[in-house]
């Protein structure tokens, strides 16, 4: 039970590190001798010290002889930092118990193997194998697939309308839901959404959840003709944190004028004129943003459906009903015309949102 409660001491040290960490895990470290707590630390990316770093320095003479619970294997390569399995060893830590192996290529059980060649005790703790892949759900994604992990966040009545055919003043979730997708706007490297939910909203897209971060929140605009207003709040905010995705026809003239005022501008040309979204994953692969979220129009959601490239969803439902065969659904396009063919999820998983509001979380099937 001990040893329980020193993994989840970890945990909860690691998610100090949500928004700070990126593109690294967020990682926390719990050192325990005769029972007690003798040192602990999380990650930060500035601080450039790794979890287990920053627990030894505070444990000081102390680590000698004591047990590291970490939610992450400890890494064993040379980085921005030197491998913390050496330092650990050196500090003469006699016992590692760790929820999960790293599933980075660079370490992936070789911090481990190290450890115990050094004669140190080593062990993962599978009860708590899910919880901190949990945590970690972009960085794992990422170091599993290459790729970032892409979810479709939408605000939806019981009927699934995102939009009604005429005036669409006002919001669609209730204050508290929406203080919840701040917090996971926090916790995602980039978001995107489409020229057209640029036009009507005038959106900004920020991280308002008033947390720090390490790097800003990337706003993406998928804009095939660059109709990118000037006077828009996302370009007249930007602050070398908007990129607005085009294609080789767009007016060089609008993107001179748009990359003027510190936007970003990249030509993924792809079918019928359209901006590739799979280029931009790709891209936002290269440039290691982990994560990416969906914020857009009926039409984006359902091309980024059919893309492929989207992991997962997180749809917040309203206790409302627009009806009517204008309202728009939230994911237009041309649908599957069969219902043998409609996409299908797993793991779904519930939000409660007190009172009447709920979320679901789910993961799309991929053949």
């Amino acid at each position: 039970m001990t040893a329980h409660r020193h993994l989840e001491e970890a945990l909860e040290e690691a998610r100090k590190g949500s928004g700070l960490t990126s593109p690294n895990p967020m990682v926390g470290a719990v050192l325990v001798k005769d029972g007690q707590v003798v040192g602990r630390g999380h990650h930060r990316w500035e601080g450039k010290r790794h979890a287990e770093i920053v627990a030894l320095e505070e444990a000081a003479d102390l680590a000698r002889g004591a047990t590291l619970y970490i939610n992450l294997e400890p890494c064993c390569h040379e980085g921005r930092t030197g491998p913390c399995t050496q330092a650990l060893i050196q500090a003469g830590i006699v016992r590692v118990v760790a929820a999960m192996e790293d599933p980075n290529p660079l370490v992936a059980g070789l911090g481990f193997a190290q450890l115990r060649q050094a004669g140190v005790a080593v062990e993962i703790d599978p009860q708590y194998t899910a919880a901190a892949e949990a945590l970690n759900q972009p960085f794992v994604h990422f170091m599993r697939t290459g790729r970032p992990l892409v979810t479709l966040k939408s605000a939806l009545t019981l009927d699934g309308k995102i939009a009604a055919p005429e005036d669409n003043r006002g919001w669609i979730t209730s204050e508290r839901a929406r203080a919840h997708v701040q917090l996971l706007r926090h916790a995602t490297d980039a978001i995107v959404t489409g020229i057209g939910t640029l036009l009507a909203d005038d959106c900004l897209l920020s991280d308002r959840s008033r947390l720090p971060r390490h790097r800003p929140l990337l706003r993406v605009i998928l804009d095939s003709q660059l109709r990118t207003p000037l006077q828009s709040r996302m370009v007249e905010s930007c602050n070398d944190d908007v990129l607005v995705v085009t294609t080789s026809a767009a007016s060089p003239e609008r993107r001179r004028a748009l990359e003027d005022r510190g936007v970003r501008v990249a030509i993924f040309d792809g079918a019928l004129g359209r901006a590739d979204f799979g280029l931009l994953v790709q891209h936002l692969a290269g440039e290691k943003y982990l994560s990416l979220m969906i914020e857009a129009g009926s039409k984006v959601n359902w091309a980024a459906l059919e893309s492929g490239y989207v992991d997962k969803i997180f749809f917040y439902y309203a206790p409302k009903i627009l009806g009517g065969m204008q309202s728009l659904p939230v994911a237009g396009g041309t649908g599957r015309l069969r219902r043998s063919d409609a996409l299908q999820f797993e793991r779904v998983s519930l939000h409660q949102i007190p009172p009447d509001e709920y979320a679901v979380e789910a993961w799309l099937v991929k053949s």
